[in-house]
């Protein structure tokens, strides 16, 4: 039977929970417009009545600001969840088959960690819906908290079982990892995972004004969120070695990006931590401590990034699964670098230029920079949209090989 009259998502993999990440991830690129330009004096987010007060008491540009924020959160909070549903039906049938148990027995097996990857991106998505578009959320966000902290950890325990089986296969039976092929970042997947979780476990110690609840969500993700930098590491290292020796695989070479997303995840991370260690126990850091911090993660994200850019670059790989005939979810996983470098430039721009006085909001070198967020989010929908035409859309004209 040809492939060819077939969409391209029709040969599913599990990579394909990443186009649901990357619709979730421009949502939040759309909430940073309210988080840092709508005034919210009363709580450390912006809700519904901040929204609709600035709305109605500001100018025309803060006023076009929010339609376009709240319409971009509307919308791929909207595709975010539908293509966690498609992805949950097509995964639930494709455990079935014999292409499953050939995945879980090869490298492949930890692409299953997109999907509790995608489920932590849905809760922090329908959290922001919330915010947006509820009117009085805030009177019961406290109890709200609690059942978040419930829905990450439970996330958690999926991501950890799938890591589990992952390595307890390949460390007990010996000789089943191929290091040949562990020539990409492929296997910082579930480091990102456990970064989406980890993060989501944070923002009650950002957001809550009872210490047990801040207490516990400190604990939970600063467990978590080392787990993942330590998986991260040694993931890392030995994916380096391969390449050194196997050259980068073609097909996962967008996954040498990846370390931009994780980076981004755990900075916000530390942030929410730090805001609830001030704010509930009087741990008072100095404001040029989030300067020197998202700094520095800006530093090792640019290097990243150019680094994943020259391999893409030198391989061809846009003329070969952007342009050309060939088609691999594993494309999907260039959306999260710009997705992330829009939002850490937002956080790096207000919590450190602005935060340490080196900058004035909505000075001149405000709107510069944040020009280069919103650039990173505009190129970012443009991917998108692209991406979901070749594989959603329109028939494929080669095969859509699931990326090791």
């Amino acid at each position: 039977m040809s492939h060819t009259t077939h969409r391209p998502a029709d040969a599913y993999s599990p990579l394909y929970f990443l186009a649901s990440l990357g619709a979730g991830g421009l949502a939040v690129t759309f909430f940073m417009y309210l988080m840092f330009w709508v005034p919210h004096p009363d709580q450390p987010v912006p809700v519904f009545e901040d929204i609709m007060a600035a709305f109605q008491t500001g100018g025309l540009p803060l006023q076009a600001a929010i339609l376009v924020a709240v319409t971009g959160i509307a919308g791929f909070a909207f595709l975010n969840i539908k293509l966690l549903i498609w992805n949950l039906t097509r995964l639930s049938a494709f455990s079935k088959t014999e292409k499953f148990d050939k995945l879980v027995n090869s490298n492949a097996e930890t692409t299953l960690l997109a999907m509790p990857l995608a489920l932590a991106m849905t809760v922090n998505a329908m959290f922001i819906l919330g915010l947006v578009f509820v009117p009085g959320l805030w009177g019961v966000v406290e109890y709200l908290f609690p059942m978040a902290l419930v829905a990450f950890a439970l996330i958690g325990w999926i991501a950890f079982r799938r890591i589990g089986a992952f390595l307890g296969r390949v460390l007990s039976e010996g000789g089943v990892f191929d290091v040949t092929a562990n020539n990409s970042f492929a296997q910082l997947l579930p480091a990102f995972a456990l970064s989406m979780v980890a993060v989501g476990l944070a923002a009650p110690a950002a957001m809550s004004t009872v210490p047990l609840t801040v207490g516990i969500s400190l604990i939970l993700s600063i467990t978590v969120g080392t787990i993942a930098a330590l998986y991260a590491v040694v993931a890392a290292v030995l994916a380096f070695n391969s390449m050194l020796h196997h050259g980068t695989a073609k097909e996962s070479a967008p996954t040498l990006m990846v370390v931009v997303p994780i980076l981004t995840v755990l900075g916000i991370m530390m942030l929410r931590q730090s805001h609830g260690l001030h704010t509930t126990f009087e741990a008072n850091g100095a404001p040029a401590d989030n300067l020197m911090m998202t700094t520095m993660i800006l530093a090792v994200q640019g290097v990243f990034l150019a680094l994943g850019l020259l391999v893409l670059r030198r391989q061809n790989y846009a003329d070969a699964y952007l342009r050309g005939d060939g088609n691999s979810p594993g494309a999907y996983a260039l959306v999260c670098p710009g997705v992330a470098l829009s939002v850490m430039t937002h956080f790096w721009i207000n919590k450190g230029l602005v935060g340490a006085g080196l900058i004035a909001k909505f000075g001149v070198a405000y709107w510069a920079f944040s020009g280069v967020a919103i650039a990173f989010q505009v190129a970012m929908i443009a991917l998108v949209f692209h991406l979901n035409r070749r594989h959603f859309r329109r028939p494929a004209a080669g095969h859509a090989v699931p990326a090791e």
